[in-house]
């Protein structure tokens, strides 16, 4: 089997939500994606920088709906990477100033997330990727990825240093 050439990328999460409403306030008013384009009241496409859509959402057969209950499958979480580590920190203040409770966070020595509930009970992780050349490998080359402790009040604090300037 040929892989994907390496430039592959997914380009957009669709998601059944319950509320479009929240959902959209959610994405738009605490993450900042903004709405490219409503169709009707059962759906919306959100996005970063004029992009089609790199968010769908649509209530077309779950409106109302309760999430899906814990230990069934489903998509894990939705990754959000933003380009720097300034701008996580930004989405994070958005999100701790929301009053959104984190499920965790953590330093994979390839990236920083911090890990969060959407209004449906979807996850959602926010993160930043470390440049390639200082991802940790083994003597073999091969990555050796970490799940150690992420310093939240550094990140909130180069968030808002930049800012500041």
């Amino acid at each position: 089997m040929t892989p994907p050439p390496p430039q592959t990328r997914i380009g957009h999460v669709h998601l059944k939500v319950a509320d479009l409403d929240r959902a959209i306030a959610f994405y738009s008013g605490v993450l900042g994606f903004e709405v490219q384009q409503r169709t009707g009241s059962g759906a919306a496409f959100l996005s970063a920088g004029g992009y089609h859509h790199h968010i769908g959402l649509n209530t077309w057969e779950s409106l109302g709906a309760s999430p899906p209950p814990r230990g069934h499958t489903g998509l894990y979480h939705t990754a959000i990477l933003y380009p720097d580590r300034a701008s996580l920190g930004a989405a994070l203040a958005r999100v701790l100033d929301a009053g959104i409770s984190l499920d965790g966070a953590a330093d994979h020595g390839v990236s920083e997330a911090v890990y969060l509930r959407d209004p449906d009970g979807n996850g959602v992780e926010l993160y930043r990727d470390r440049p390639e050349s200082d991802w940790p490998r083994d003597s073999s080359g091969r990555l050796t990825m970490d799940n150690a402790p992420l310093d939240l009040q550094a990140l909130l604090a180069e968030a808002t240093a930049i800012a500041a300037r």
